[in-house]
């Protein structure tokens, strides 16, 4: 099994419907554009929100295992994925890539 690097790539943000349907919170998200976490296989990193790591973990599963190629050519690098999470208020996009490194 394979480590992969989740990469942030970007952070979005829609305030017209957090402002129409969310309820208010003080506090959302930690992370920040550029930042890395490596997954050890199919571990979830420490620091990623558990809403993130539930989007982008079946894929992780995957790379990690050897797989990729998702959707018949998706990606041009086969070895990765680019997935968000599932905020719809304030979406994170990953970029996720198998390392060569062997998990522990």
């Amino acid at each position: 099994m394979k480590k992969c690097r989740i990469t942030v790539m970007r952070k979005a943000s829609y305030p017209d419907l957090s402002q129409q349907y969310e309820n208010p919170i003080e506090h959302a998200c930690d992370l920040e554009e550029g930042q890395v976490f490596i997954a050890n296989g199919w571990e979830q990193p420490e620091g990623l929100c558990r809403s993130a790591w539930d989007s982008m973990s079946p894929f992780v599963l995957a790379l990690s295992h050897g797989g990729g190629n998702f959707y018949d050519g998706w990606m041009k690098d086969p070895r990765s994925a680019m997935i968000s999470c599932n905020d719809g208020f304030r979406p994170v996009s990953f970029l996720i890539e198998a390392l060569e490194d062997e998990a522990e």
